[in-house]
């Protein structure tokens, strides 16, 4: 067996050893909308509410995505070894694919003399450095950042085939799979966007040597990727993407298109010198937006300003290294150039410019060896060094992947890192309130408003830990902030409203429920609470109207389907009653929770009564009397006593205003 043929096992081994930890990390950040807030994941038919949701319009954008999540979701929920071990899979392919570019191109005819005896190793070097690099974590352990991997992956796939195709007898199918890999990339992030470019450079800097003459020998190729953008345009079109992300720009920073630009040269370097030594590394770099670098903003642009010149000159003269810095560039343009984004850098989006810093390092490096040493002297010290460097970036690979364990870690290691990042400290608050650590919390929230006193999420957050700690007037006053700076932002009304009905306002109350379904529909909670709020004022038929939308949402919501039931089975007729379907939903809660809640049995012998089946209502109601009793609710108890009573005697319950059962068995 020839010795290239280990090469992808140790590729694939390489990415399993970095990231053998990163299995057990809980969804985190955005991870949470994607994936356990994302209802369009949880069936894989009919096909297009995968690929066409409505739930948001960069899920929209982005369908192969959402597919790839509801793949997941079908085999595992939940389970999030699931999703990290699809991300590994995508990455090292995207590893193997960089290792067979590399490889062919140093093969070409136009390198072949100079590279080709150390095509395999200058290639495998490459792949599993760029496998294993620190800074592509953020692009594989944060699952949602798939889309960058992916998107990698296709893009990757996209020239592959395109250079088989040029090297093979029959194009045809290799051309058809490279535009196939181009449409799926279009349809999983907009960075994509470049490839039909990186395509047609590559044809131009080493195999055809000309644009004319590369679209001579390759149009169907080149009009096949063109029609891509599209598909590209279409999608980003009518999701609105561009709409919505300038104005989640302005509102996270309040910058403008100029103010963006200027400082992604400094972005820019920032990134290069992580490529070069990627510590520390920081999850989020929102309110940073030099990204640390020393450099100043025009000293950094006058740095740029030389690398473009000389990508420029480069490629004008047709250079290899032109190429490389292209690739670096064009990947980067939409994400560090004039549209603004949330945040100014992200690590992820250096997943695949990496791989041209990393081959011009790998191949420099074999340059000035061969200059520098005799051939046999300079392999064993090139394997050496690039073997070192391996060790040691896997190393802080497996380092890095240990601060996603939890979401608790990873940002009190951005708050360590990023003391001004005001989303960092709200995002630390929310993880120590899970932690149950609440004073803690609320030290964070304060300073993110404090850092941000326009940041209603955070006015937001505060007022929820208050209301946990028992003050709801100082909660009150917080929600009332965040509603000052976002009037429309429906989590605030809900959480107002909560509030409002925990100090007795309940009128109060049910107008931010409605504010809360009116600004965002399939607000299931807000829609919930509303009907709580509503059959409290004895407005039934509007309660009746509410639940049915959480069970439009949510139709597995157990609590919606009782209190449903319970509405259905205890009213008249003319007040929206309905006892046969009320005994249906009740049978269903029941049997879901193996008949042993007391407040489920009460509503099931509520509806057996309704319907006039007066011997099941007692037992089922004494049933829920023993269960109630044994686990000492004291209160179920007598709640429930007088209505066994009642279908004692051959009468059914009826609903009286203000009445409100405890919803928690």
């Amino acid at each position: 067996m020839k010795l290239r043929q280990f090469i992808p096992v140790l590729i694939i081994a390489a990415g399993i050893w970095a990231y053998h930890n990163s299995f057990s990390g809980p969804f985190i950040f955005d991870d949470l909308r994607w994936i356990p807030e994302n209802r369009t994941i949880r069936h894989l038919w009919p096909i297009s509410d995968v690929l066409s949701p409505t739930s948001s319009s960069l899920i929209n954008a982005r369908p192969v995505i959402n597919l790839s999540l509801a793949v997941n979701y079908a085999l595992g929920g939940y389970n999030v070894w699931g999703y990290h071990a699809l991300n590994l899979a995508i990455h090292i392919l995207a590893g193997l694919t960089l290792f067979g570019i590399v490889r062919r191109t140093l093969l070409q005819p136009r390198l072949r003399g100079h590279f080709g005896a150390a095509a395999n190793g200058l290639a495998l070097t490459t792949a599993v450095l760029w496998t294993v690099h620190p800074l592509q974590t953020e692009s594989v352990t944060y699952v949602i950042q798939r889309a960058e991997s992916m998107m990698g992956l296709f893009y990757l796939l996209t020239l592959y085939c395109a250079i088989r195709g040029v090297d093979s007898a029959s194009p045809k199918a290799w051309y058809i799979l490279s535009v196939a890999s181009c449409l799926l990339g279009m349809a999983t992030k907009e960075v994509m966007a470049s490839a039909p470019l990186i395509v047609l450079l590559y044809d131009r800097a080493f195999v055809s040597g000309s644009f004319r003459e590369a679209w001579r020998r390759r149009r169907p190729l080149y009009l096949g990727l063109s029609a891509t953008w599209i598909l590209q345009g279409i999608m980003v079109v009518s999701a609105g993407t561009f709409a919505h992300v300038s104005v989640t720009a302005q509102h996270a920073s309040g910058g403008t298109r100029w103010e963006y630009l200027l400082i992604q040269p400094a972005v820019i370097l920032y990134y290069l010198r992580l490529a070069a030594w990627p510590h520390p590394l920081c999850f989020d770099y929102y309110g940073s937006p030099s990204g640390g670098t020393a450099l100043g903003i025009p000293l950094s642009m006058l740095v740029m300003a030389i690398l473009l010149g000389a990508t420029a000159w480069a490629c004008k003269t047709n250079s290899a290294w032109g190429f490389l810095g292209a690739w670096f560039f064009l990947i980067l343009a939409p994400t560090s150039s004039i549209i603004p984004l949330d945040s100014p850098m992200y690590e992820h989006r250096m997943y695949l410019s990496l791989a041209a810093v990393v081959t011009i390092a790998v191949v420099g490096v074999f340059e000035i060896g061969k200059r520098l040493f005799a051939n046999q002297q300079g392999v064993a010290l090139g394997c050496v060094a690039g073997g070192a460097v391996v060790v040691l970036f896997t190393f802080l690979t497996i380092q890095r992947n240990r601060d996603y364990n939890s979401a608790l870690a990873i940002w009190l290691d951005t708050v360590e890192k990023r003391p001004n990042n005001s989303r960092a400290h709200n995002n630390l608050g929310l993880a120590l309130t899970n932690a149950g650590r609440l004073d803690d919390a609320l030290r964070q929230f304060e300073e993110a408003s404090r850092i941000k006193p326009d940041y209603a999420e955070a006015h937001n957050n505060l007022g929820g830990t208050l209301l946990q700690m028992g003050k709801a007037q100082q909660a009150i006053g917080e929600y009332q902030q965040a509603l000052r700076i976002a009037p429309d932002f429906a989590g605030g009304h809900f959480n107002l409203g909560l509030a409002l009905g925990k100090a007795g306002k309940v009128r109060e109350a049910i107008g931010h429920y409605e504010q809360a379904v009116r600004i965002q529909p399939d607000y299931a909670e807000a829609h919930f609470n509303l009907a709580i709020a509503l059959e409290q004022t004895g407005n039934f038929a509007e309660a009746i109207k509410h639940y049915e939308q959480v069970l439009r949402i949510k139709p597995d919501s157990i609590e919606a389907q009782n209190n449903l039931a319970w509405l259905l089975a205890t009213l008249a007729p003319e007040d929206g009653g309905n006892p046969v379907r009320g005994l249906e939903l009740a049978k269903r809660v029941c049997e879901l929770t193996d008949n042993r809640a007391a407040p489920y049995l009460d509503t099931l012998a509520a509806a057996y009564a309704a319907t006039g089946q007066f011997s099941n209502a007692v037992a089922t109601a004494e049933k829920a009397i023993d269960l109630a009793r044994s686990s000492g609710h004291s209160q179920v108890v007598r709640e429930i006593e007088p209505r066994l009573g009642l279908y004692r005697n051959g009468h059914g319950y009826r609903q009286s205003v203000g009445v409100i059962r405890p919803r928690n068995p």
